[in-house]
């Protein structure tokens, strides 16, 4: 990647976040700012859920993030008219002044989490501002890339943590005291609130506090690698300089962790334990997902262990052969990430025993939701693989050294919802 004109001599040692105007709906111009939301782009992966939500509102902005053509430029082409569309009749406007906002997530299971919208000076990892924890797939990269180009935007935030309990979390708490910009619950029973911080000075609070700190990369690796490859292609200074982020203080509000599943097409779940026989202990259980879901977190205690779904039961996969993984885990990585069921699963389950490529979506799949997979498994004679989260101190502390997960290997959340505030690049 060429990097010329932005030396990290002289980018920041901490985070530098900037104010920006905006693009929100116009709630008057829409059915409701609920049914124009949806999750990140890379949630929604089945095609009834991305028909529900195009369904939901002729602006929802699935329109923007996943739009539906036949090829890639095609599709990206059409989000960007559409775009533009939207902004010329007046269903998007950008705020009148630049802005920090607050976001708040709230649910009645008790969850609360709060975080600061705005720009981000984009940094390499070597500059040790955001810590990648996982790799990246390249087409994935390519993909977002090339839509970001052809709408001039960046159409939803990434998600990155950090841990302060400081000036800036007083701010955003001082700020959800007031009455928000905006307020909606969506279907999944979250509610969403939004503020925006205009005042210099509490914008300076903010910014001299995260000068101070790094961010780990919750959810968005692959966005993240696309401001990287955009601000590249730039020459500094350019719009491309910054990137749209959702930064949360974990030490104020903690954020769950969740695996992140496989579907592997093509393998039946006859042939996948036909080929781990004798390599690990094998227990089908005739049980409901939540009590399987239970046994692998029990199992997960004692080493590696993964969950097998397909066929009408649960088969948990656990013990693993210490010969096995000696021959097929890397051993130029540290004893946390050898040990990782991710890496596991992709060394030595998906290279080794399954001869299935990671990064060919053809043959693999990955998604969020357990009891989707699942479902889809079933539906198409596929295998589903669910795995037990990582705890975040694990992935912070692998992110510190340098050192990236096998890809997709976690969770964060909630993750912000998409379309409640765009970035132009315009603006």
């Amino acid at each position: 990647m060429n990097t010329a004109g932005h030396s990290e001599a002289t980018a920041p040692r901490g985070l530098e976040l900037t104010p920006f105007r905006g693009l929100r709906y116009d709630p008057d111009r829409v059915g409701s700012l609920a049914a124009v939301t949806s999750p990140p782009y890379d949630v929604v992966v089945r095609p009834d859920g991305l028909h529900q939500l195009q369904d939901a509102d002729p602006y929802n902005i699935v329109r923007l993030i996943l739009p539906q053509a036949t090829t890639a430029g095609a599709r990206n082409e059409q989000a960007a008219a559409t775009l533009r569309r939207w902004l010329s009749e007046g269903v998007l406007t950008a705020d009148p002044e630049p802005a920090l906002y607050v976001y708040e997530q709230r649910h009645p299971d008790g969850i609360l989490q709060r975080g600061l919208i705005g720009t981000l000076r984009v940094s390499e990892p070597s500059a040790g501002i955001v810590l990648p924890h996982e790799d990246v797939m390249p087409h994935i990269v390519a993909d977002r890339a090339a839509l970001m180009r052809a709408t001039y935007a960046n159409l939803e935030p990434l998600l990155l943590t950090y841990r302060g309990d400081g000036t800036a979390a007083d701010v955003v708490e001082r700020t959800a005291e007031q009455p928000p910009l905006l307020s909606t619950t969506t279907e999944d029973g979250f509610s969403h609130r939004l503020w925006s911080i205009t005042d210099p000075a509490e914008v300076a609070r903010v910014q001299t506090d995260l000068a101070h700190h790094q961010a780990l990369i919750a959810d968005g690796h692959h966005r993240w690698a696309t401001y990287r490859r955009l601000r590249a292609e730039h020459p500094s200074p350019s719009p491309w300089d910054h990137g749209l982020v959702l930064l949360v203080d974990t030490a104020r509000y903690p954020l769950r962790v969740r695996a992140i599943h496989r579907l592997l097409h093509g393998l039946p779940v006859s042939e996948a334990l036909a080929a781990v026989e004798n390599l690990f202990r094998v227990r089908r259980l005739d049980v409901p997902l939540p009590e399987a879901l239970a046994a692998l977190a029990d199992a997960a205690c004692a080493g590696n262990a993964f969950l097998l779904a397909g066929d009408g039961a649960f088969h948990l996969l656990d013990r693993p052969d210490p010969a096995l993984l000696a021959r097929t885990v890397p051993t130029d990585r540290p004893p946390t990430w050898r040990t990782l069921d991710a890496t596991v699963l992709h060394a030595t389950l998906l290279d080794h025993v399954w001869h299935i490529p990671e990064d060919d979506p053809t043959r693999i799949a990955y998604i969020h939701d357990t009891a989707a997979t699942v479902e889809k498994a079933e539906r198409d004679g596929g295998t589903a693989v669910l795995l037990h989260p990582v705890r975040e101190e694990v992935v912070r502390d692998l992110a510190r050294q340098g050192v990236t997960m096998p890809r997709k290997s976690t969770s964060f959340g909630p993750k912000p919802a998409s379309g409640l505030v765009l970035r132009s690049l315009d603006f």
